[in-house]
């Protein structure tokens, strides 16, 4: 079809799928689409690739369903439109996608399309880990590490690699935070007595001892840190509130009678 037909044939449908939606984006991508569309490449739309991704992470997380079906749509357009510009280039195709996705679901589960027995999610994930590590040539623990995208929220990254380097992890919680008091001991000492780069790394070791204490205790740092700042922001709101009631400027005063509102404003909270 020519553009001007996959034009005439979109406007005349009432619903659309996956195919019409790759249609939409090779029209979008042509000669007689839309400028903005035509000129972007894998690299000028990754950031709105990630941005997409975490709408969709914050409609699991308010529970709304109308949401998150609109922003699996706007990451299945940024899917669509990565393969399409492939697709120009001779590369791949959504098709092509869809293909190896499913080759590689049919190849991680063989207890459901082979004879391999797995009665539970735990031996589920470990024949996950061992196949994926087979087809990647991943032979060493160190492969595997490497393998985790550094690019990942930092947080997350850290809680991966102390994931897999199992054979050399705390043995319990309880030794986790014996080592996130050491860490912070190194920190202290970094921060009165040595430079800016040795600070910067005691406080990474620092933190990835948090994170280790977190896995330890099954809770995930990244949920965590984020209910921390959204109390933060509560509490911080009711702090300025409480000010600007009083006719005072939040930034003509200083931290002594700032904390003594937060500590009211806290007080109320936890007995609440």
């Amino acid at each position: 079809m020519t553009v001007a037909e996959k034009k005439e044939y979109l406007l005349k449908r009432e619903r659309y799928g996956i195919d019409e939606l790759v249609t939409v984006v090779e029209v979008l991508r042509s000669e007689e689409g839309c400028p903005w569309d035509r000129e972007q490449t894998h690299k000028s739309i990754r950031k709105d690739f990630i941005e997409e991704t975490y709408e969709v992470i914050e409609a699991i997380d308010t529970e709304d369903p109308v949401l998150l079906r609109e922003e699996l749509g706007d990451v299945l357009l940024q899917v669509a439109f990565h393969a399409q510009i492939e697709r120009e280039q001779g590369g791949f195709t959504l098709n092509d996608v869809a293909n190896d996705v499913c080759v590689k679901l049919i190849h991680r589960h063989p207890h459901v399309f082979g004879d391999v027995v797995a009665e539970t999610s735990e031996k589920v994930l470990v024949n996950w880990e061992a196949i994926k590590s087979e087809e990647k040539e991943r032979k060493t623990v160190t492969d595997k590490l490497r393998s985790i995208p550094p690019m990942l929220p930092a947080l997350m990254r850290a809680e991966k690699v102390g994931k897999k380097a199992s054979c050399f992890d705390f043995p319990d919680a309880e030794s986790a935070m014996l080592k996130v008091k050491e860490e912070l001991r190194e920190l202290e000492d970094a921060i009165y007595g040595e430079g800016r780069e040795r600070i910067e790394e005691e406080m990474g070791d620092f933190i990835f001892s948090i994170v280790s204490l977190c896995r330890k205790l099954g809770v995930e740092p990244e949920v965590a840190l984020n209910k921390a700042t959204d109390k933060f922001i509560t509490r911080f709101s009711a702090l300025e509130s409480a000010v600007t009631a009083q006719g005072k400027d939040i930034f003509k005063l200083d931290m002594t009678e700032l904390d003594a509102v937060w500590d009211e404003i806290k007080g109320n909270s936890e007995k609440a």
